[in-house]
């Protein structure tokens, strides 16, 4: 289900109007009939927003049961422990640096990395 489609049928489903979705959430009663015509992608903390309005978790948002999806289970290798890699450490010092340089990089720039990394995973995939 798209996501425009799953925030009508919630609001509806609560016999919410867009207009109280507005007061709600403080976002135009125009982009929210926008976001939910798919004329305009909302960004993640729009949505968190939209849920707190529909008062639902945000998962639902995405996914219909009533139940958040299971986890799939990790691939070999990798340990389920509390320490995410990243978290500390030398990765984190890793991110801490790259996430320095991206900052100083125009919105263009990051853009042209983003394809460049797609395109080398997408032929690098057996």
């Amino acid at each position: 289900m798209v996501i425009s489609d799953r925030l009508r049928a919630i609001r509806e489903q609560k016999d919410l109007s867009q207009g109280d979705i507005e007061q709600r959430t403080g976002l135009k009663r125009c982009y929210v009939s926008r976001v939910e015509n798919g004329h305009t992608v909302p960004s993640i903390e729009t949505l968190e927003k939209l849920a707190r309005a529909l008062e639902v978790p945000m998962y639902q948002l995405f996914y219909e049961g009533e139940q958040p999806p299971e986890v799939p289970s990790l691939p070999k290798g990798i340990s389920a422990g509390n320490v995410e890699w990243g978290s500390s450490g030398e990765s984190a010092k890793f991110f801490n640096r790259l996430h320095q340089l991206l900052s100083r990089l125009s919105a263009d720039d990051r853009k042209l990395i983003m394809h460049m990394t797609f395109q080398l995973v997408r032929k690098n995939r057996p």
